[in-house]
């Protein structure tokens, strides 16, 4: 007979899988007929835009391009500098066996260098090595047992805490706006766009996801008469993402990747470029919640049989940010005393060593400077090793831990002296989660013709590794029978030869 039970139902995350694969991103450029042949580039850089993402079975495919700027020295009387503007397609398969078409898909694709070769003066070739990293997960409903209704069952608990996954939602919105020059420069062409979200929050209300970032952007263009100048500016991104039940103690895991971009330049009586981004927010929400789990069970009066299965489930999500504020002078010869038109940074975590409490990050800031000089415009790369420890209560050589890093403020000033006074911001973003794997009890059946011992009292002597529990589920009694009879004021403290007396359950 199948026994009548109450369940808790628990929405599990399951990591399917999760990869970070290398690729080359290569493609050929016709220099425009209105431009210049070039003679070398001086600067390469570009922002990935994901245009689709999908699982099929076994495999993830991402299609997108990289919004390439190129700073190139033209080959005319003044030896100029000119810029360039390609897109790069591509389209990147990643082997994940277990992956499935209804799973859900994360990635994280980011540019660790670009390259430009001149092949003649009417063509170059561009490549791009990226990195991505890629997460399957699965959803799953799972029915705990948190009682049996059998009279006189005995049940070994244990309470547990763990994240339940509350839902996942998504929304895309635009980050628009217009940037204004200089009332004195009639724009030429841009020659370097630098875009990054920064200031990543979240708030909860009335079922919905408020997601807020910053989008920085910073274009460097030239200007009819030859000058090199720059702008910036900071969007606001905001999108509100539907999540029924969501509160504010809940847990949201959010993420921002471009989708679609676009830089172009007004007429030039408006002195401005426009600029939009079309971003994609995805958020995961947990909520903590505190199940009872049966670890065994029996019954003294019948024979109770059941089955279990092991679970993997999220046990704890925590995420903490962290900024590391890099505070250097640096003294580039070739520089001097010359104009900085602009600096593009990176980090780079060469290790990153758990420990007890705290993480340990050793890296590396490079700072790749453009700048100007006798012969025109010239670049300069150096870089700023640093270490840094980052304090996180409770995680350890455990833990399963996922970082991102983020550049948040950043200055460059050229003192009277020469030497460049370096202000960056690091931002350490880490999720650590916590997972366990539980046993579950199933499919509980009673049998009413178990075989009785007869015996009032039983004389038991403990053996190594015995528990109470262990005993009474043995001799068909109860932890609290054998404690009492016997005066055992601690019921986990049990010594080897230990002479217990086993009463027979009368309830």
């Amino acid at each position: 007979m199948v026994v009548e039970t109450t369940r808790d139902n628990v929405c599990v995350n399951h990591i399917i899988g999760q990869k970070t694969e290398n690729f080359i991103v290569e493609g050929d450029s016709i220099i425009p007929d209105i431009k210049p042949d070039i003679i070398n580039a001086i600067n390469t850089n570009g922002t990935i835009c994901v245009y689709k993402k999908e699982i099929n079975e076994g495999k993830i495919k991402i299609d997108g391009s990289i919004d390439t700027y190129i700073m190139y020295l033209a080959d005319d009387e003044n030896n100029s500098v000119r810029g360039l503007n390609v897109n790069l397609d591509f389209s990147q398969v990643i082997e994940m066996e277990k992956a499935m078409p209804d799973m859900n898909l994360e990635t994280n694709l980011k540019i660790k260098s670009m390259e430009c070769k001149v092949i003649n003066g009417r063509k170059v070739n561009i490549k791009a090595f990226v990195e991505a990293s890629v997460k399957v997960t699965s959803k799953e409903d799972i029915d705990i047992i948190n009682n049996v209704n059998l009279k006189g069952i005995q049940m070994l608990n244990e309470n547990l805490n763990i994240n339940s996954m509350i839902g996942r939602g998504e929304t895309r919105v635009y980050a628009k706006d217009t940037l204004v020059i200089d009332n004195i420069d009639n724009l030429s062409e841009i020659m370097k766009a630098d875009l990054r979200i920064s200031n990543k929050d979240v708030k909860i209300s009335y079922n919905k996801i408020l997601a807020k970032a910053d989008l920085n952007v910073r274009l460097l263009y030239l200007t009819d008469d030859n000058r090199i100048n720059s702008v910036e500016a900071t969007v606001p991104v905001m999108g509100f993402i539907d999540m029924p039940d969501v509160s504010e103690d809940n847990i949201c895991d959010t993420k921002y990747e471009i989708k679609n971009l676009v830089i172009k330049p007004n007429n030039v009586e408006e002195h401005s470029i426009y600029v939009e981004a079309e971003i994609e927010i995805s958020c995961e929400v947990y909520k903590v919640q505190e199940i009872n789990i049966i670890q065994d069970l029996y019954s003294p009066k019948t024979n109770v049989t059941f089955t279990q299965k092991q679970v993997n489930i999220i046990q704890k999500i925590e995420t903490m940010q962290s900024t590391y504020n890099i505070r250097e002078k640096q003294v580039v010869p070739e520089i001097g005393g010359n104009k900085i038109y602009d600096v593009a940074t990176s980090v780079d975590i060469k290790k990153q060593t758990i420990l007890n409490d705290r993480v340990l990050f050793e890296g590396e800031l490079t700072l790749n400077y453009i700048y100007s000089s006798n012969n025109g415009v010239e670049t300069k790369q150096t870089s700023i090793p640093f270490t840094y420890n980052m304090d996180f209560a409770g995680i350890n050589q455990n833990s399963k831990v996922e970082t991102s890093v983020d550049i948040g403020m950043q200055d460059f000033v050229i003192t009277d002296n020469g030497t460049i006074d370096v202000k960056v911001d690091i931002i350490f973003n880490l999720s650590v989660t916590k997972n366990a794997k539980i046993n579950i009890i199933d499919d509980i059946v009673e049998d009413e013709n178990r075989s009785m011992c007869t015996c009032s009292l039983v004389v038991y002597y403990v053996k190594s590794g015995d528990t109470l529990w262990k005993i009474a589920k043995k001799f068909g009694s109860t932890v609290e029978e054998i404690a009492r009879i016997n005066g055992i004021e601690n019921e986990n403290k049990l010594n080897v030869a230990q002479q217990l007396f086993i009463p027979r359950y009368n309830g």
